[in-house]
């Protein structure tokens, strides 16, 4: 009796990789925009525009008019997010959708989607302790977080799917993770700073308790080894005849540069909000820039072809004797 093959159904909406990747690009641009707006909406001493969460007044879900423009400011943010999810979840469809199946897309996708909600919750909660400083400085590290698995998808979306092959030498990929991890120590004590500053998103909102001077200078301090880690890299990849890794690194030293020009003025102009909602931007660009540096430093092969199976010879018909 013959067999008959199982056949896949074939999917109905099919998703291009073109499309694939433009919605994990939407992904990183969607997420740094909401960071901006998350920035503008303490800059304007609007955090408490909507006192409550996840209502905006304890009897609407949205602002009344009596809430002016600060209500109108926290509420936009917020609707912000259901257009962040959206992309997300687009995304993450996209990905689902996608043939072939591209191998480790998923986990990542998954990732910025369950980040949207997440978000939510924790600007919820730093409403409900009254912007308490350092769950606002968490809130912001948590967009850090979307974000750099906002990144490591697009850039895995226009990676093949062979093995990881390092481009530079071992002792240069250590002093890159080192570098990655002085960024990330930059943009933590960047929250503290926040935190000690005027900035606070409500003009009844407490500060941490840590000197403004004191703190700020542990931040140049911290600035000023990423950059001469960020030039030594530079100096290295050329050195080893690492184009791309070059280039990234020389990227990462001219934001660094003009992020740390911004963080100048503004201390010295006593943080005019336009400056420090620019600082915020540039922030999210640095982690960029260093994840970019970090990707450098290897690559993905394309899939190996699998073998032919092996042709089977041809056999003669043997003529019977007569």
């Amino acid at each position: 009796m013959r067999r008959i093959r199982s056949v896949k159904p074939a999917v109905r909406f099919p998703v291009s990789t073109t499309l694939l990747r433009r919605l994990t690009y939407a992904n990183i641009v969607a997420n740094v925009a909401i960071v901006v707006t998350g920035g503008a909406v303490r800059l304007t001493a609007s955090g408490l525009g909507c006192p409550t969460w996840p209502r905006c007044t304890d009897e609407s879900y949205t602002t009344t008019a009596e809430m002016g423009v600060h209500g109108v400011i926290e509420f936009g943010n917020r609707l912000l997010t259901f257009a962040v999810g959206i992309i997300a979840l687009a995304t993450l469809l996209a990905v689902l959708l996608h043939r072939p199946r591209r191998r480790g897309l998923l986990p990542l996708a998954v990732a910025v989607f369950l980040g949207i909600p997440a978000q939510a919750v924790l600007g919820g909660i730093t409403v409900l302790t009254d912007l308490n400083p350092w769950v606002v400085g968490l809130h912001f590290l948590a967009s850090m977080l979307v974000i750099a698995a906002a990144y490591a998808l697009w850039q895995r979306a226009k990676d093949p799917d062979g093995p990881v092959v390092a481009v530079v030498p071992a002792p240069l990929r250590t002093l890159a993770r080192i570098t990655t991890a002085v960024s990330a120590a930059v943009l933590v004590i960047g929250t503290w700073v926040t935190g000690s500053g005027p900035h606070a998103g409500d003009h009844g909102a407490a500060r941490n308790g840590l000197d403004p001077e004191t703190i700020s200078q542990v931040h140049a301090d911290s600035v000023f080894l990423l950059i001469g880690l960020s030039v030594a890299l530079v100096f290295a990849f050329r050195a080893v005849g690492a184009a791309r890794a070059y280039r990234a690194a020389l990227v990462l030293v001219a934001v660094e540069l003009g992020q740390g020009l911004i963080g100048f003025v503004q201390y010295f102009t006593d943080l005019p909000a336009v400056l420090v909602g620019a600082h915020m931007l540039g922030s999210c660009l640095v982690l960029l820039a260093t994840l970019s540096v970090q990707w450098s430093t290897r690559e993905r092969q394309p899939v190996a072809p699998a073998p032919a199976p092996p042709s089977t010879p041809a056999v003669e018909p043997v003529a019977a004797n007569a």
